[in-house]
């Protein structure tokens, strides 16, 4: 595991509450797409909190859900409307060979963007299983997205981001041996409501703050509380959700 992604156990309540769930829109194309539907198998890879794996039970599918970091584990777990949760990492998946019919992997793929998460995702699917790779994006040409993004940006480090598009040239390159190809892409752009202390929880969720030390936290939290505070009024945070499915070559 990338050490900043450890911090995810400190951040996993505030994971809970306020990242954003993915809109009806996208799961149901994902179904469609992907084949995740009622009674096919499925796999949610670093489920985090449970955030997609509810939206993938509802459907009628059997998942599970591999998560490496404990405090998501046990919060997923706690959840009603989850499914069975097993610890962990993507390089090594403990399910069998062509165990599944789908693999999900939301919110993730780029803290283990390398070939042998990509051969271990290909080892679990059936032959011409799905694999479909989701991220919420948040919108930049809103104005408080963008601040909330100055007020983070000179706290991230080194910690990986999709916005980089490597976990993408590994899937569909010679990284991954070239074991998927695309099968479609949807996006759909939608709002999240938040109340100020919504937000708070939502910047304090993000890896590379979770990882900070309590008072450089405290004070990056402060910031942000008085951003929100600023808006004087429903606060609705704009994304944009990306669905990308890929088939399993034989």
């Amino acid at each position: 595991m990338h050490r900043t992604a450890t911090a995810f156990s400190r951040a996993a309540d505030a994971y809970e509450r306020a990242r954003p769930g993915y809109p009806d829109e996208a799961v149901r194309w994902l179904a469609t797409q992907c084949g995740a539907v009622s009674g096919a198998r499925v796999l949610d890879l670093a489920a985090g909190t449970g955030k997609l794996t509810r939206a993938l039970v509802a459907l009628g599918a059997s998942v599970v859900a591999v998560e490496p970091v404990e405090g998501m584990r046990s919060s997923l777990a706690r959840t009603p409307g989850g499914a069975p949760v097993v610890a962990g990492v993507a390089q090594a998946v403990p399910l069998g060979t062509n165990a599944v019919d789908v693999v999900t992997v939301a919110q993730a793929f780029h803290w283990f963007a390398s070939g042998p998460a990509v051969r271990e995702v290909h080892r679990v699917l059936r032959p011409g299983g799905a694999l479909a790779v989701l991220w919420n994006r948040r919108d930049l040409d809103d104005p408080f997205q963008r601040t909330l993004q100055r007020l983070m940006a000179p706290w991230r480090g080194q910690a990986p981001t999709h916005e980089s598009g490597e976990w993408r040239r590994v899937v569909e390159g010679s990284a991954g041996g070239r074991l998927f190809v695309a099968n479609g892409r949807f996006e759909v752009a939608w709002r999240q409501s938040l109340d100020v202390e919504g937000v708070v929880a939502r910047v304090a969720s993000v890896s590379f703050v979770a990882a900070m030390d309590d008072t450089a936290r405290a004070g990056l939290l402060g910031e942000v509380r008085d951003a929100a505070v600023a808006v004087r009024g429903p606060i609705a945070l704009p994304y944009v959700t990306e669905v990308f499915a890929y088939r399993r070559t034989p």
